[in-house]
C-alpha cells in the first residue's frame, strides 16, 4: 500500500523511538504540523530500515515542479527572436503558495509557468530574487498536489544518503540518488553576479544536469538540505544549503530582496608558501589581499603592501590575517564566508581578530551592505 508523504516522513522518528513534538527523529527530520518553520533539529542518522528511495520519491515528487520561463521576444545572432521558452529548471513548495527555485533559472522572463507532476500547468509570478545566494521565490496562481517540504536548520553528516528530484533536460519527475559528499563548500563567484561566492554550500555526488537547478536535495525522510545549483565536474554537484535558504527565503517572501553583509575586503587562502612569506606560525586563517576604498574595513584592516619570494614563487606580504570573528575561529576562506552569511547582518559590528606584524589584535568592523551586482 502506498504511504502518504506525511507517513513516510514519520518513519525515521518511529524507528529512532525518540521523537518529541517539534523535534526531528532522523536526519533533517520532519516536524509536526504545529512546529514553526526553522525549528527543526538534526540528529544522528538512522541506518536501519530507512524508507527506500521509492517511498521517498513518491512522497516528495508531488511537491516538486518544472519551472519554465518565457519571453515575448529575444535578440539573437540572427535578429529579433520569435519569443517563446527562454529557460527551464525545477522548484519545490516552500509553503502553500510559494515555490523556491534558483535565481539563474528565473532570468528576466515575461511569463513563468510551472508544471506539476499531474501534468497541469500553473502560472507564477516572481515575488523575490537574490542573485548572491542564487535563490528566488515565485508565487503560484494555483496549488500543487503535494505539501510544502520541510527545510532543515542544519546539514547532515557527510555520507548521509540523499535524493535529488527535479526536471533535468525538461524531464519532469526525475530523481537521482547519492550521498552528502561535503559541507561548508563555497560555490565560486563565477556562478553568480557581483563576483561574490555562495557560502555554506552542500556537496553531493548525486547527478545534477541542466534543468535540475532549483530542485530539492532531500534526505530519506523528505527534508530539504539543499537547493541544487551547480556542478563542477563528474559526480561533484553543489546546492545552496538549507541554512542559507532559511536566512534568505523568508526575506524574499516578505520584502522581495535580501541584504547581505559586506566587509569590503578581498581575501586569499593561507597556504604554506604565503605563511612562510609572512612569518606565520602555520598555514591557517584568511589573508587580506586588499581593502575596498571607502568600504567598511577601510582604515581598520590592512591589505597587501609588499611581496616575497618563497621557493621560487611570489607571494603577497603585509596584509592582515583574519583568525577569528566575534571569538569564532576562522581557519579558512569558507569559514569567513559562512560566518558573514549566516551570523551577521548589515550594520552589525564584528570583532575581527587578526595577526598583524607577528602579533594578534582585535579590531571592530561595522559591516555594510553588498553593492548591487
Amino acid at each position: 500500500m502506498k504511504r502518504t508523504r506525511r507517513e513516510v516522513l514519520g518513519v525515521g522518528a518511529a524507528i529512532a523511538g525518540a521523537s518529541t513534538a517539534g523535534c526531528l527523529g532522523a536526519i533533517g527530520g520532519a516536524t509536526d504540523d504545529d512546529a514553526p518553520r526553522g525549528k527543526q533539529q538534526i540528529e544522528p542518522p538512522v541506518t536501519a530500515d530507512d524508507p527506500d528511495y521509492v517511498d521517498v520519491y513518491e512522497a516528495v515528487v508531488p511537491s516538486v515542479a518544472r519551472v519554465q520561463t518565457y519571453v515575448e521576444s529575444r535578440e539573437t545572432v540572427f535578429g529579433p527572436g520569435e519569443g517563446g521558452a527562454a529557460g527551464q529548471g525545477s522548484g519545490f513548495l516552500y509553503d502553500e503558495t510559494h515555490l523556491v527555485t534558483n535565481d539563474h533559472v528565473i532570468g528576466d522572463p515575461d511569463t513563468i509557468r510551472v508544471q506539476a507532476t499531474d501534468e497541469t500547468w500553473v502560472n507564477a509570478t516572481v515575488v523575490g530574487r537574490d542573485p548572491y545566494s542564487d535563490l528566488a521565490v515565485v508565487e503560484l496562481d494555483a496549488g500543487l498536489p503535494g505539501d510544502p517540504l520541510p527545510v532543515a536548520t542544519d546539514l547532515p553528516p557527510v555520507g548521509t544518503r540523499v535524493l535529488v528530484v527535479g526536471a533535468p533536460l525538461g524531464l519532469s519527475g526525475s530523481a537521482t540518488q547519492g550521498i552528502v559528499s561535503g559541507r561548508n563548500r563555497t560555490i565560486p563567484a563565477s556562478t553568480a553576479p557581483g563576483r561574490f561566492s555562495i557560502a555554506d554550500a552542500i556537496q553531493t555526488d548525486a547527478a545534477l544536469n541542466p534543468g535540475n537547478s532549483g530542485g530539492p536535495i532531500v534526505t530519506l525522510d523528505g527534508t530539504v538540505v539543499g537547493v541544487a545549483t551547480a556542478t563542477r565536474g563528474d559526480n561533484i554537484g553543489f546546492g545552496v544549503s538549507a541554512r542559507l535558504v532559511n536566512e534568505v527565503v523568508p526575506a524574499l517572501i516578505e520584502t522581495g530582496s535580501y541584504d547581505h553583509s559586506f566587509m569590503g575586503v578581498s581575501v586569499v587562502r593561507v597556504d604554506p608558501l604565503l605563511a612562510a612569506g609572512n612569518d606565520l606560525p602555520d598555514a591557517s586563517g584568511v589573508y587580506v589581499a586588499g581593502v575596498v576604498d571607502d568600504g567598511p574595513a577601510d582604515g581598520v584592516l590592512r591589505g597587501t603592501d609588499g611581496e616575497a619570494t618563497v621557493d621560487g614563487a611570489t607571494v603577497p606580504t603585509g596584509g592582515d590575517v583574519i583568525v577569528a570573528l566575534d571569538g569564532t575561529e576562522i581557519a579558512d576562506n569558507p569559514d569567513l564566508s559562512r560566518y558573514l552569511a549566516l551570523e551577521t547582518d548589515p550594520g552589525d559590528t564584528v570583532a575581527v581578530t587578526v595577526v598583524r606584524d607577528g602579533s594578534e589584535e582585535t579590531l571592530d568592523v561595522t559591516l555594510g551592505e553588498r553593492p548591487e551586482p
